[in-house]
C-alpha cells in the first residue's frame, strides 16, 4: 500500500488567521523584551561588582569578619529571594482547600 505525503504547498495555501498572527507577534515581542531585560540585569550586576569591591567589617553574633561588599550584597539578595519563595510556599500550603 502506497502512502501519500502531504503536499507542502497545500499548508501554505491556508492563510494564517489574524488572531494567530497577532499572538505569534506578541510572543516574539515578549521574548525580545525578556532578552533585553536579562541583558540590562547582567550589565547592572557587572556594575554592582565593579563599584563594590572594597572590604567591609561585618558583625556576627559571635564576632566580626571582613567581607567584600559585593559578596555581602549578593548574599543578602539571594537570602531574601529564597526566604520570599519559602514564605510564598508556606502561605500557599496553609491556604489550600482540603
Amino acid at each position: 500500500m502506497a502512502t501519500t505525503r502531504p503536499d507542502p504547498d497545500a499548508a501554505r495555501a491556508i492563510p494564517e488567521p489574524r488572531a494567530g498572527r497577532a499572538r505569534r507577534y506578541a510572543h516574539r515581542t515578549q521574548l525580545y523584551l525578556s532578552a533585553a531585560a536579562a541583558a540590562v540585569l547582567l550589565v547592572l550586576l557587572v556594575i554592582l561588582v565593579a563599584e563594590n569591591t572594597r572590604h567591609v567589617k561585618v558583625g556576627w553574633v559571635l564576632g566580626y569578619s571582613r567581607v567584600s561588599l559585593v559578596f555581602l550584597v549578593l548574599f543578602a539578595t539571594l537570602l531574601g529571594w529564597l526566604l520570599g519563595i519559602a514564605t510564598s510556599m508556606a502561605f500557599r500550603y496553609r491556604t489550600r482547600r482540603p
